[in-house]
């Protein structure tokens, strides 16, 4: 009997445990809610539990950081209370979280995250959110991919400078029904941010002098010495990675030479996309020798289109200026992994020609008129010169392009029939894409020749055709050339420039005398367009405007 009642005695105290369990982990949910805590520990190997937190955060020296709050009802419930009237699926399909970035009380940055970003449990069920946002490598994480953002284009880095910070994210909901709704503070919090000086190689920051032997002429026009030291101080410490080169040229003179991380003037570099460009030239060049009657002639005047698949009438239709313009209609978009005609699956296949006349045509897209960023449509046009003109593309690049320009080192990338690829990767020396460039500030000539006519320079760097590559308003397209507009204290500067992936770009500029070309290796890293053009605002241009 007293067994029994030792046993019922041991029982209830197991019970009043876990009922003190429970509400201890009830009152904890409840302190918690509302409040963005930070932890620096190893998501990846550990919970991350309130033990975890974190009070202080080492900008250079912690490997990882991580967000968690928890909401006292799902985003769902939060997103139906700006807008009653619309279905779940309306809601996820307009609306999600925003996060403000605020350094020392200033708002740096807010996001509306991306309506696709995260898997609808997240949304409609999960009140605890831990979002991983630092990790010593690039993770398939919306949150690594927003930090960067942050860090990287949208004055993150600029703000966490040498020394102590506090930095706090608050987030709310958020919906974008014709205009932009946002709803009341659901969670924020603050974390001690310390960036500690980055110690570099004082011998990296003078500016470069010149060498002998470029090929060019030095000019002695003056530029801001103290300009080019700053970015050169910039790069050494990393805020710009994996600079290589940049090369500026002022009224057909060398004004500047400098190079980074290992590159010298005889490293042959691979600009990516900015080989896209060359087809351009190339074909310009076949057009005025009359191997190829003009931009406007059909692509079918070149291959037997009903013998591919996807054969449609429209596709009949398709000229060279569409695929100059990438214009064309094909359903293919590198921007889109999901599309049928990326780089990528176009690389990995046999025939790379085969694989884009092969590719249906878009039943939307108007030719001549709706950009899609189409790599394979500059591989097919390498492809036509490539059959167009004498002794096939490379030895016409060289002997039309190459050889007067003085180019002699450089490298092919080939597709798998052997054919100079158009799609990007020609590889040549910073002060070559220099000389490249000059030909188009020059209309088209180089020592007294005519390469290219003014006519088709003028075509090539215009605004044929409008697009938001990225978001970004008042981009233009011309002939495998992009178009914008710089803004300098209050001053406005067009330009047209060659890119590639990680940065590359060759500018030239419209009404200033200025070629400029920056070469960088850093492929496939966030922001790396968005720091150039910073580079450009703040530093390059600037020093080379400056009337000293």
């Amino acid at each position: 009997m007293k067994s029994n009642h030792f046993l019922v005695l041991i029982v209830c105290i197991l019970i009043s445990c876990k009922n003190n369990s429970q509400s201890e982990s009830s009152n904890t949910l409840a302190n918690e809610i509302g409040n963005v805590y930070f932890s620096t520990v190893d998501f990846t190997k550990a919970k991350i539990s309130s033990e975890a937190y974190s009070k202080n955060f080492n900008l250079h020296n912690d490997n990882y950081l991580s967000i968690v709050f928890n909401l006292d009802k799902p985003l769902i419930q939060s997103l139906q209370g700006l807008a009653p009237t619309l279905s779940e699926d309306e809601l996820l399909n307009k609306g999600n979280f925003q996060f403000s970035y605020i350094v020392d009380e200033k708002i740096i940055y807010v996001e509306n995250l991306n309506t696709g970003a995260g898997p609808k449990t997240r949304k409609t069920e999960k009140l605890r959110q831990v979002i991983p946002l630092v990790t010593p490598e690039q993770i398939g994480f919306w949150g690594w991919f927003m930090w960067q953002r942050f860090i990287k284009i949208n004055g993150g880095q600029d703000a966490l400078t040498e020394g102590s910070h506090t930095l706090s994210i608050e987030i709310r909901p958020y919906l974008r029904e014709g205009t932009l709704k946002v709803g009341p503070l659901l969670a924020k919090g603050s974390i001690a941010v310390e960036v500690p000086k980055i110690v570099i190689d004082e011998n990296l920051v003078p500016v470069q002098k010149i060498r002998p032997n470029s090929g060019w002429e030095i000019s002695k026009a003056n530029f801001n010495n103290n300009k080019i030291e700053a970015l050169n101080r910039k790069i050494a410490e990393g805020r710009y990675e994996d600079i290589n080169g940049i090369v500026v040229i002022k009224e057909d003179k060398l004004l500047i030479e400098e190079y980074f991380n290992g590159a010298t003037r005889d490293s042959l570099h691979n600009p990516m996309s900015v080989g896209k460009s060359f087809a351009s030239t190339l074909l310009g060049i076949a057009i005025k020798e009359k191997f190829i009657k003009d931009e406007n002639t059909l692509l079918k005047d070149f291959y037997d289109l009903k013998s591919y698949k996807n054969y449609s009438t429209k596709k009949d239709s398709v000229t060279l200026k569409s695929l100059l313009t990438m214009s064309s209609g094909f359903v293919g978009d590198d921007r889109d992994n999901d599309s049928p005609g990326t780089e990528y699956k176009m690389q990995s296949s046999d025939n790379w020609v085969k694989f884009t006349l092969d590719l249906p045509m878009h039943k939307d897209k108007i030719i001549g008129k709706d950009y899609n960023y189409f790599t394979a449509g500059s591989n097919l046009l390498g492809d036509i010169v490539h059959k167009s003109v004498p002794n096939g593309l490379v030895s016409y690049a060289d002997k039309k392009l190459f050889t007067p320009l003085g180019i002699t080192n450089y490298e092919w990338f080939y597709t798998p029939q052997n054919i100079a690829y158009t799609g990007g990767g020609i590889q040549l020396r910073a002060i070559d894409f220099a000389k490249y460039g000059q030909l188009y500030k020059n209309k088209g000539t180089w020592k007294g020749k005519q390469i290219l006519t003014e006519e088709w320079v003028e075509k090539s760097l215009a605004k044929q055709v409008s697009q938001d590559y990225g978001g970004i308003k008042g981009l233009h397209y011309g002939y495998l050339f992009w178009n914008k507009t710089y803004t300098i204290d209050d001053k406005d500067y067009e330009v047209a420039f060659s890119a590639g992936n990680g940065g590359n770009k060759i500018f030239i500029f419209k009404d200033i005398p200025f070629v400029v070309v920056i070469t960088t290796s850093a492929y496939g890293k966030p922001g790396t367009h968005a720091s150039v053009d910073k580079m450009m605002t703040d530093y390059i241009l600037p020093a080379i405007l400056t009337k000293k």
